[in-house]
């Protein structure tokens, strides 16, 4: 076996900068093909429905490359369908994805249709209660677009299902390939439509490649996204299970794209991608929605930070240590400080609830973290703090 080479603590944490898009210039006026580049290099935004501060989605774009026009992620999204240029499907958790990596996930559309991936409760669907999800889908078929809450109402028509498990049924439908996201509704709930009506003609007609094939480019992609990583971290990515993932990191092993090493401080072995940049410094300041990519795997985040970092949503309020929708403050190589923050929309405010520095942050961090809530404020269509309590 050859030699591992060392990486120093400091150089994988600018590598790993780096490889999500940090410490780069912010461009202005930004378009839509900043924003593709961007996701092309991190590979997805995640979902989440909480919307205290923003919808999850919108952050990461806003992280890396600062204030831009959310309609633009919004028509890629659930624009007009020869239009997109994103779908809704589970990647790493919910996700927005680039329509090229559609092909890349069929095969987990497969094994969902057979009953052999998605929640537990789901795979009923897939044989004893197909013919329920068949009926659904029909139904789908005939009318147009439809969200959960409208099998609701018409419930005494059918007299099959309860809300939930119709919601099952569909969630069934969409792991298993047969619909996919038309738009989101109101509070954000997901219209479902035929796969052949929500994702464009061309992208469907792209070949499908071979299961081993496609998680092999999945493990790639992760790799690019993450810079060095350890074997869980680039499982983790796409939430690939160790036998899914082990040939494809051997087989992008032997041909050289990734390189094993060791990392200073690290317990598992990490592998580098071969083009990765080696930045000598990392410099700018970021705001880190909870579920970037950059942080979203806890102990990966401890490993190159340093930093433990839980969310605190479900936690009840008295119980808190940091706050309800804390977001790390990224500057230059460190996650110095923990903000909570809320937009009081009725108020058109921004506010800061709570701000916890790191220990060793430097001087500087409430005056460079003042110049990003302006930002943020700003972006959101909000008045900022008027100060910052120290």
């Amino acid at each position: 076996m050859p030699r591992l080479d060392t990486l120093s603590l400091a150089a994988a944490r600018r590598i790993a900068l780096a490889a999500q898009g940090f410490g780069g210039a912010k461009p202005a006026p930004l378009n839509w093909g900043h924003l593709a580049r961007n996701l092309e290099r991190i590979g997805l935004h995640q979902i989440d429905s909480v919307n205290v501060l923003a919808r999850a989605h919108y952050l990461p774009a806003f992280s890396r490359l600062g204030a831009y026009d959310r309609p633009l992620l919004d028509r890629a999204a659930w624009g007009p369908k020869g239009k997109r240029r994103l779908f809704e499907y589970w990647a790493h958790e919910a996700s927005l994805l680039p329509l090229t990596l559609h092909p890349l996930l069929r095969w987990r559309m497969a094994e969902a249709d057979r009953g052999e991936r998605g929640w537990t409760r789901l795979k009923a669907f897939a044989h004893e209660r197909r013919p329920e999800a068949e009926a659904i889908l029909a139904r789908i078929r005939a009318e147009g677009p439809m969200a959960a809450s409208d099998f609701e109402h018409g419930k005494s028509r059918s007299g099959w299902w309860e809300w939930g498990e119709t919601k099952q049924a569909l969630e069934f439908l969409f792991w298993a390939g047969h619909i996919g996201t038309a738009t989101r509704r109101g509070n954000f709930e997901r219209v479902y439509d035929l796969t052949e009506r929500v994702i464009p003609a061309d992208t469907l007609n792209r070949p499908t490649p071979e299961p081993a094939e496609a998680r092999q480019r999945l493990v790639e992609i992760a790799a690019r996204a993450l810079g060095v990583a350890t074997a869980l971290d680039l499982r983790d990515y796409f939430r690939l299970k160790p036998h899914e993932a082990g040939p494809a990191i051997e087989a992008l092993v032997e041909a050289g794209t990734l390189v094993p090493l060791t990392v200073e401080g690290w317990r598992q072995p990490a592998l580098l991608h071969a083009e990765a940049r080696r930045p000598r410094r990392i410099e700018g300041q970021a705001l880190l929605a909870p579920f970037d990519p950059l942080i979203w795997e806890r102990a990966r985040t401890e490993r190159l930070f340093g930093f433990r970092y839980r969310i605190e949503i479900y936690t009840p309020a008295e119980k808190r240590t940091h706050g309800y929708y804390v977001l790390p403050f990224l500057m230059d190589e460190a996650l110095v400080a923990r903000v909570d923050l809320k937009a009081d929309r009725q108020a058109g405010r921004l506010l800061v609830q709570n701000i916890h520095l790191e220990p060793g942050a430097p001087p500087d961090t409430y005056e460079r973290l003042a110049v990003e809530l302006a930002a943020m404020a700003g972006w959101l269509g909000l008045e900022g703090p008027a100060q910052i309590i120290r």
